[in-house]
């Protein structure tokens, strides 16, 4: 078959990011089609794959502020022209999943999730701390966007969910089933660290929705040390209210996060996310994962074997699931939380994934699930 990868947007590194170099390493013959590509914000790396753009990333300031043209999106992913290929893989969040393909292609959606800030509006913005002029206008094309969405997802002929989580919002939200793969985590490319480090560890983007301020406000009270290994545009305002026990890091290098997984005493997860690669990378070298039980933690983390669930998203529930760690820490068990974390591994992705890619033969529209 021949086989064209479709992803929202390539402005920023993470999880998904992730997602699609282990796809485009398995098909690296297949072009990368998307909205808008900033090679600064990517690995090197990225550079020499074939990614084809949308006329979205001439657009002056586009890569720093996506989000202020969600309006174009639908005609930018419209626009890209799909005809010759037989199948359409996208691995997406919002958008992706409605370019037009040719007559006779199928079209396998990896979904990320529906997009957030279609489907769970009023959080979304709370959360991103969007601007009153955002707030009043968004909501005036809310319909029109929604409407366009389901049309697009009604055009699938294979929808692959991340987590029982994003299956569910397939199915609310488009009226549409779902098969569960989970995404590709190196389990196997992780030694297991026999090292109990003194200080807890945070791996993410510093943005809103990560809740990365519910885990400095709770460490803040407990005096305990914490690091903290990422960059966003909350690092500014994370570094301001951070306690002389929490050090940010900023972006390090792959190998330089990995000597701090192995160095540390556990992962904190504070925030609620669609699936999270980085507490499962965590359990790969044996650390245990102090997780909101919220969204993908539920199906990663087992509470009292891998980990250790807070219930609020408020630092006092935070800081309570610490302590209950500390004081029964030996219960957790290096090898038992990586043996856990290898359901996960790159490999059952591969398996699974190219099994999926294989079966999608015939015409568009057949075997729709």
């Amino acid at each position: 078959m021949k086989l064209a990868l479709v992803c929202s947007w390539l402005n920023q590194y993470g999880g998904a990011e992730r997602v699609l170099e282990v796809i485009h390493g398995m098909y690296p013959d297949a072009p990368i089609y998307t909205s808008i590509f900033w090679p600064q914000a990517l690995p090197p790396a990225y550079r020499g794959w074939d990614i084809r753009t949308s006329f979205m990333d001439r657009l002056p300031f586009v890569h720093r502020r996506h989000q202020a043209f969600l309006l174009l999106y639908p005609l930018a992913f419209h626009s890209l022209d799909l005809s010759g290929y037989d199948l359409v893989v996208s691995v997406t969040s919002a958008f992706g999943h409605g370019v037009t393909r040719g007559p006779q292609a199928r079209h396998m959606c990896y979904c990320l999730t529906p997009a957030r800030f279609l489907w769970d509006y009023e959080s979304y913005v709370a959360r991103e701390g969007l601007g009153g002029i955002v707030r009043r206008v968004m909501p005036l094309f809310l319909g029109s966007l929604r409407g366009w969405d389901r049309r697009a997802a009604a055009e699938v002929d294979q929808f692959v969910a991340i987590s029982e989580a994003v299956r569910g919002r397939i199915r609310k939200h488009y009226q549409r089933e779902s098969q569960l793969i989970y995404p590709p985590v190196d389990v196997q490319g992780q030694r297991l660290s026999t090292n109990v480090g003194e200080y807890y560890l945070i791996i993410s983007r510093l943005v809103p929705y990560k809740r990365i301020d519910l885990a400095v406000r709770a460490f803040n009270e407990l005096g305990l040390p914490l690091v903290i290994i990422g960059e966003g545009r909350d690092r500014q305002a994370l570094q301001a209210m951070a306690g002389p026990n929490v050090r940010l890091l900023g972006r390090l290098s792959d190998q330089e996060a990995r000597a701090y997984l192995a160095g540390c005493r556990a992962f904190v997860f504070p925030g609620e996310e669609d699936f999270g690669i980085a507490p499962l990378e965590a359990q790969a070298v044996g650390k245990p994962v102090i997780a909101y039980a919220g969204g993908g933690a539920l199906e990663t983390v087992v509470d009292g074997v891998s980990g250790t669930f807070f219930h609020q998203t408020d630092p006092a529930s935070l800081v309570d699931a610490v302590r209950r760690m500390e004081s029964d820490y030996r219960r957790f068990s290096g090898p038992q939380i990586r043996e856990l974390a290898l359901r996960f591994d790159r490999s059952v992705f591969v398996d699974q994934f190219a099994s999926l890619v294989s079966s999608m033969n015939g015409p568009a529209g057949s075997g729709k699930e």
